[in-house]
């Protein structure tokens, strides 16, 4: 009998950060079956809109993260979720620091959806990757601030409101996975295969770390997309995700 590796804890999405619905759609077509979970960010839908997730959707078969770190005021934000949900997408963010208000109204447009047939489950985002502590403390106006307990602190609140997870880097998934255990699941961006360049984010990790560090979703950008094959990269991620590293 010959022994199989097991299914990957983490779920790998691809993040199609490209200006066009032609570009997403043959970027996601060269992937072919070894990835049908896709990141629709803020380039590409503002560029596409609703056509390019239901391309994804009804071509490929594939689910949607919409990555659209929504942050307004709660009304506003509750509309947008509503919006959202009515396109069938799997997951949705929000930013943490839109305070509990924002987040439990989100939240409650998230249930009313699910009780119509249109679940989508949301992510509070806590500190972007491109931030580092000295970048943080300049934006936010406080010296001293250290990530992982600003991370922390908006991650209570993301759970308190009882959302479905919260987005942060590998090196506080950790922490966030001991304080909150299965309560959130921890999508990781910033993953970067070994030897692979960092780009424009500052806290970085391979998949493998980040699964071992808790998380459920890992977010593929760079390391996948701009490889000179873009499939046999992705498969080497699931190779190294079922053999834990």
């Amino acid at each position: 009998m010959i022994d199989r590796p097991s299914a990957p804890r983490a779920v790998p999405i691809v993040a199609l950060d490209v200006g066009t619905a032609e570009e997403a759609l043959t970027l996601a077509r060269r992937l072919g079956s070894s990835c049908r979970f896709f990141k629709v960010g803020s380039e590409l839908f503002t560029a596409a809109g609703a056509a390019v997730v239901h391309a994804l959707q009804d071509e490929l078969g594939a689910d949607v993260f919409l990555d659209l770190k929504l942050h307004d005021i709660p009304n506003t934000v509750a509309g947008a979720v509503r919006s959202a949900a009515g396109l069938g997408v799997r997951l949705l963010t929000v930013h943490a620091s839109g305070g509990r208000a924002m987040l439990e109204a989100a939240q409650e447009a998230a249930q009313g959806a699910a009780a119509r047939g249109n679940a989508c489950d949301l992510l509070a985002v806590t500190v972007l990757t491109s931030l580092d502590a000295g970048s943080l403390s300049r934006a936010w106006g406080r010296d001293g601030v250290v990530i992982e307990r600003e991370v922390l602190r908006l991650a209570a609140d993301a759970e308190e409101a009882g959302l479905h997870g919260v987005v942060c880097s590998g090196a506080e998934a950790a922490a966030v996975r001991a304080a909150h255990g299965e309560r959130l699941a921890l999508l990781v961006p910033g993953i970067r295969l070994a030897g692979g360049s960092a780009h424009d984010q500052r806290r970085v990790m391979t998949p493998a770390a980040a699964q071992a560090a808790g998380a459920r979703y890992l977010i593929l950008g760079r390391a996948v997309t701009a490889a000179a094959d873009p499939q046999r990269a992705m498969q080497t991620v699931l190779t190294e995700l079922t053999s834990g590293g």
